[in-house]
C-alpha cells in the first residue's frame, strides 16, 4: 500500500512527534552533561534518543505514517543529535577528539552534498543499509564512551565496547558515503531530465 499525496502532507504523526522530541531531548542531554555533570543520565538519554531514530522509521513505514515533513525533520534531528551529542562528549573529554572529528566530518559532507544535490534539481536519495547501520552503531558508541567516563568502576568495560562499535560504525558510514557518490550522480541526472 502506497501513501497518497494527502497522506504525505500530514504533519501530526507519531514519527514526527518522536523527531521533535529527539530535538528537544538533545538540549536536555547537553544540560545534563555540561551543566550538571550527570554523565550516566546523559549517556542513557543520548542512547535513548538514538534508538528513537529506528523507532520512528519503523512506525512510519509499518503504520503508513510516512510524511514529507518526516522526510525532512528526521534527518535534521539525526544531524543535530550527532553534532550536539558528540560536541558535548568531546568537550568533557569522554572520547578522543580525532574520533569525533572523523564522524562529524562525514556528517558535514553528507549534509552539504544532500543540500547541493537538491538545489541542483536532483531527486531524493534513499539511505542504504550500511548508512543506517553505521549511524545506529555510532549512536550507541558515543553514549558508551560517556558511560565509561562516568566514573563507575562497573562500567570500565564500556570503553572497549565503545571502541569496537565506533570502528564498525565509522567503517560502515564512510563506506555508505562512498556508495552515495554514484547514486548522487544518477539522482542529479534523473532529477534534471524529469
Amino acid at each position: 500500500m502506497s501513501d497518497t499525496p494527502e497522506d504525505l502532507s500530514r504533519i501530526l504523526t507519531i514519527p514526527n512527534l518522536l523527531s521533535i522530541l529527539r530535538i528537544v531531548g538533545i538540549g536536555v542531554f547537553a544540560w545534563l552533561v555540561l551543566s550538571t555533570g550527570h554523565k550516566f543520565a546523559g549517556a542513557i538519554l543520548l542512547a535513548s534518543l538514538g534508538a528513537t531514530d529506528w523507532v520512528d522509521g519503523y512506525i512510519a513505514r509499518h503504520f503508513h505514517q510516512v510524511s514529507n515533513l518526516g522526510k525532512v525533520i528526521d534527518p535534521v534531528a539525526d544531524r543535530i543529535l550527532f553534532l550536539v551529542g558528540i560536541s558535548c562528549i568531546l568537550a568533557i573529554g569522554a572520547a578522543p577528539l580525532w574520533l569525533g572529528l572523523v564522524v562529524l566530518a562525514r556528517e558535514a559532507i553528507v549534509s552539504v552534498a544532500t543540500i547541493l544535490v537538491a538545489s541542483l534539481g536532483g531527486r531524493r536519495i534513499d539511505v542504504i543499509w550500511a548508512g543506517k547501520a553505521g549511524t545506529f552503531a555510532l549512536m550507541f558508541a558515543f553514549p558508551a564512551f560517556l558511560l565509561a567516563h562516568s566514573g563507575s568502576t562497573l562500567l570500565v568495560w564500556m570503553d572497549d565496547f565503545a571502541w569496537v562499535v565506533a570502528i564498525i560504525g565509522i567503517c560502515l558510514s564512510w563506506f555508505a558515503l562512498a556508495s552515495y557518490i554514484p547514486q548522487a550522480r544518477k539522482a542529479l541526472s534523473e532529477g534534471r531530465s524529469s
